[in-house]
């Protein structure tokens, strides 16, 4: 029995949400902090921030920055946020194979001992934080003790900080306003433009295995106006589309598929008035072109049938 995505000619699902890096899309800002990311960790800058909106693909370019440290570079990766600083610690530690066990202090002490042994074998740990806008206060402030680590030459840690744009207002208060001045390098991954969402899309059929067009060149900017060029909503708006045509027997995504996707996508519907009506106005225009097609489709085979 073929799956809905067989039905495309894909020999998997292109629209997945888990941080896949096989599909990966280069877009302009993506790229530009992943390249930037690499080069500041390389050259031993301190802490680094990138923060995004909800869905602009800040845990893919984590884990694709993961994949791609040089060996030099020895990353620990936390992925929960909502942790206290002994819990941080601890975390860390045991991300880098160390025990997790004793109080805050001991925890530091010998992070620092490990991250020393790492300099004499000129080796530089990383700690990678997602979802960083939610560290509380006093676990930014142990981030910052962390960072206090160094030798007369060098800083012994570099920390990453991928977050919510509410990250960056947690930083600018008065309590954590130290690590404000440390911040090396800041990018924001804005959403996708128009031409990128098409390029996005077609990237990602063509990673999962199809190279022909799936999408309708309406459907495609419906799928950007729905998805307001968020990754994480085009994902969801596409796949559900592609299962709204494969129930239809149909073999491309029209923009009215997209448009009852989107509707079925609560996300999708936080927008503004204007924005719904256009997207409603398109698919009326999209309904009533097709009823033209089909009268003179009707026509010329009565044509046809009369000579």
């Amino acid at each position: 029995m073929t799956n809905w995505w067989g039905h495309f000619g894909l020999r998997e699902p292109a629209f997945g949400l888990t941080p896949d890096t096989s599909f990966f899309f280069p877009a302009l800002p993506h790229q530009d902090a992943h390249e930037t990311l690499l080069y500041a960790l390389s050259a031993g800058e301190g802490f680094l921030v990138v923060d995004g909106e909800v869905g602009t693909g800040k845990t893919l370019l984590l884990r694709r920055l993961l994949n791609s440290l040089p060996p030099r570079l020895q990353a620990a990766f936390v992925p929960n946020p909502g942790l206290d600083p002994r819990g941080l610690y601890a975390a860390i530690a045991i991300e880098f194979g160390l025990p997790g066990g004793g109080a805050s202090e001991v925890l530091l002490h010998r992070l620092e001992r490990h991250f020393i042994r790492l300099a004499q074998k000129d080796q530089q740990p990383v700690v990678l934080i997602d979802e960083a806008q939610a560290l509380p206060a006093d676990t930014l402030e142990a981030v910052r003790l962390l960072t206090n680590l160094e030798t007369e030459k060098r800083k012994l840690l570099q920390v990453v900080l991928f977050g919510q744009p509410e990250l960056m207002a947690r930083l600018s208060e008065k309590c954590t306003r130290q690590i404000l001045t440390r911040i090396s390098f800041h990018a924001t991954l804005r959403p996708l433009a128009r031409n990128e969402v098409a390029a996005y899309v077609q990237h990602r059929l063509r990673v999962a295995g199809s190279d022909r067009p799936v999408f309708s060149p309406w459907a495609m900017v419906a799928l950007w106006r729905a998805s307001r060029g968020l990754p994480r909503l085009v994902n969801i708006i596409a796949a559900k589309s592609m299962m709204l045509a494969y129930g239809q027997g149909a073999q491309h995504v029209t923009s009215s598929q997209v448009i009852v996707a989107a509707h079925d996508t609560l996300a999708a519907r936080k927008r503004s008035p204007i924005s719904l009506v256009w997207m409603w106005a398109l698919h009326g225009l999209t309904t009533a072109m097709a009823a033209v097609m089909r009268v003179l489709r009707e026509a010329r085979k009565e044509s046809d049938e009369h000579h």
